[in-house]
């Protein structure tokens, strides 16, 4: 049995794009400050000196030209990974992403495709207002023709970035900023490969179904580890990929604990939450024992000052204040 090893979230990143530039000779990574400055979050630092600048190429302050460009590089046989420094710059690029990656396949009849993978940061908790910090996940989960997912994880932000670059259609991966200094385990000689497709269960009970994903993992855990001290046993769903969403894994766990908690960075008003908890109405709707509860971002642009930005998102109180709920205590 391999040993496992202690990395950061960065690291692992670092290490999923270097073994990416490796193996195989038509990737390479385009974004801001991506050479010699390493990126904004450090992710891509030293990848230059390794692979020269055709293959860590730094680019303009112009996502929509550069997220063009590597769509047009996708259809052309390479395969790029593209670095949106934020989410929010994201919006600069949507034109691109939802009108021309995401439908070329269908427009083309299938006979092209653009295997691309976008990354970007997303997430508030940094004191970063309102232009870098929300959480717009559930706007690329609602559009056909993309594949969103969210690694929440050290060893998730190590696999997931190969598996996405062997999927033919463009592939949106969100790494939340405030995971970059987290510290977690990887195998040391395993296959690293993450199946997409799948939720990952963090921890198993039968009280109540938390579902979430992304940074929002680690305050689920923080909740029932405090709810476990009231013999309260959580299940705890790491959804991984937003879309397409495991519904599968989701029923299943409804269907042993009878009740669901949802818990999103998202704001509450057409937000993932809302199509996870349609679908679990739909689907296990007689399984439910209590009404499903939702934990999301409060409806305001997110705030500068630290405390009333902690008190816009989730947090561990608010996820166990759900789960009694649920519970009617």
């Amino acid at each position: 049995m391999s040993g496992t090893r202690r990395i950061t979230y960065r690291e692992a990143v670092r290490e999923a794009l270097r073994e990416a530039l490796t193996r195989d000779d038509r990737v390479f990574l385009m974004g801001e400050d991506v050479g010699a400055y390493g990126g904004a979050y450090a992710c891509s630092l030293g990848l230059l000196d390794e692979f020269g600048d055709d293959r860590i190429r730094n680019t303009p302050l112009a996502e929509s030209g550069f997220t063009g460009a590597g769509i047009g590089a996708a259809l052309g046989g390479m395969r790029p990974i593209v670095e949106i420094m934020t989410i929010n710059f994201s919006l600069l690029a949507l034109d691109q992403i939802v009108n021309n990656a995401a439908t070329i396949r269908h427009m083309s009849g299938g006979q092209f495709s653009v295997p691309l993978v976008i990354r970007m940061a997303t997430g508030a908790g940094r004191q970063l207002a309102a232009q870098h910090s929300h959480s717009l996940e559930g706007w690329f989960a609602h559009v056909p023709g993309l594949r969103v997912v969210a690694p929440a994880t050290v060893a998730d932000a190590r696999g997931m970035l190969w598996t996405a670059l062997q999927d033919p259609d463009p592939v949106v991966i969100m790494e939340h900023a405030t995971l970059y200094n987290e510290e977690g385990d990887v195998p040391e000689d395993e296959d690293l490969a993450v199946d997409l497709d799948r939720a990952a269960i963090r921890r198993a009970g039968d009280a109540a179904t938390i579902v979430t994903y992304s940074a929002n993992l680690k305050k689920a855990l923080a909740a029932t580890d405090e709810l476990a001290g009231e013999g309260i046993e959580c299940e705890i769903i790491d959804l991984r990929s937003l879309r397409p969403l495991d519904d599968q894994t989701i029923m299943t766990s409804i269907a042993k604990t009878h009740r669901a908690v949802i818990v999103d960075e998202g704001w509450r008003s057409g937000s993932l939450a809302a199509e996870i908890s349609a679908r679990i109405q739909e689907q296990a709707f007689y399984e439910l024992d209590a009404p499903v509860e939702r934990v999301c971002s409060v409806e305001v642009p997110i705030p500068y000052p630290q405390h009333l930005e902690q008190a816009a998102i989730p947090q561990p109180h608010a996820i166990a204040a759900a789960v009694r709920k649920t519970l009617r205590r």
